[in-house]
């Protein structure tokens, strides 16, 4: 009986040790906070741009969304890529989201606008080191791969508030969305992080498309504006930063979308909400 509790136990402690290293072989994206104010010590991060991207996993073998969903990608596309777990953005350029939205969204390998597409990668979530080294081992990694569709988003220290403002100042202008702090000894924590950051001269938060309100006017017979509701369950009308194609052909209800807005009412509803994007790390609900 003893003999039996005992190799029960040790069955119970294998099983445990694979199922914990299965879980951290792929531990959830990594979320940056709004940058605080008053501001920490600069000293203490590295900065770069926040890309306005497609959030994508590399995980050894294939491209997936953050939500896990897999992204078709040409044949050769990966040609050369390491096999350690890396995090990324599908990007094209700024300005350029639209466009990699739909070849993520498209899954048609064959599209040509692919081959101007490259994973930037920012942070490998699997490496245990702080983030310096990290970075350190991407910056090797990225140039073994010797691959023009794997690049590495550039970190760099700045020496003061001042220099922070500019840089900010000359992505927006010209037409970026902000800035990324990474702490330098911040392990790799999966869900939103306290070292992580991102610096914009507006806040952004997510919503759900729960219905449609038709327009008026110049929008008579195409869309007015979307009413969302977010994770806290409050309901609103988002009416800005719609394109014509939008307003035509709007996100399906059920589609969750990225928005922009400068602060919130004492209710917690945002201020002059405005649509900054569609969310395609998932699939797009089917439209009625």
């Amino acid at each position: 009986m003893a003999t039996w509790l005992v190799a029960s136990a040790r069955r119970c402690l294998l099983w445990s040790v694979l199922f914990v290293g299965s879980a951290l072989a792929q531990p959830a994206p990594m979320l940056a906070s709004t940058w605080p104010q008053p501001a920490p010590a600069l000293d203490d991060f590295l900065f770069s741009e926040k890309l306005d991207g497609v959030r994508a996993r590399w995980d050894g073998r294939q491209l997936t969304t953050r939500g896990g969903n897999r992204i078709a990608v040409p044949p050769g596309f990966t040609a050369g890529w390491p096999a350690q777990v890396m995090d990324g953005e599908l990007w094209l350029g700024r300005g350029q989201f639209d466009t990699v939205s739909a070849l993520v969204r498209g899954h048609d390998p064959q599209d040509p606008r692919w081959q101007q597409v490259a994973l930037w990668v920012f942070d490998l979530p699997t490496d245990g080191g702080r983030f310096e080294q990290r970075y350190q081992h991407l910056q090797r990694l990225v140039a073994n791969s010797r691959s023009r569709h794997l690049r590495l988003v550039q970190q760099q220290p700045l020496a003061d508030p001042a220099a922070l403002q500019a840089w900010l100042d000359a992505v927006v202008q010209g037409g970026g969305e902000g800035l990324i702090a990474h702490h330098r000894y911040a392990r790799h924590v999966p869900g939103r992080s306290a070292l992580l950051f991102k610096i914009k001269p507006w806040r952004d938060a997510e919503a759900l498309v729960i219905a449609h309100t038709a327009g008026r006017g110049k929008y008579s017979g195409m869309l007015g504006a979307l009413q969302v509701r977010d994770d806290q369950g409050r309901v609103f009308a988002i009416g800005s930063g719609l394109s014509d194609a939008q307003r035509r052909a709007p996100p399906a209800i059920g589609s969750r979308i990225t928005y922009r807005y400068t602060e919130r009412t004492v209710h917690g509803l945002p201020r002059f909400p405005r649509l900054l994007r569609i969310r395609a790390d998932e699939p797009a609900p089917p439209r009625p």
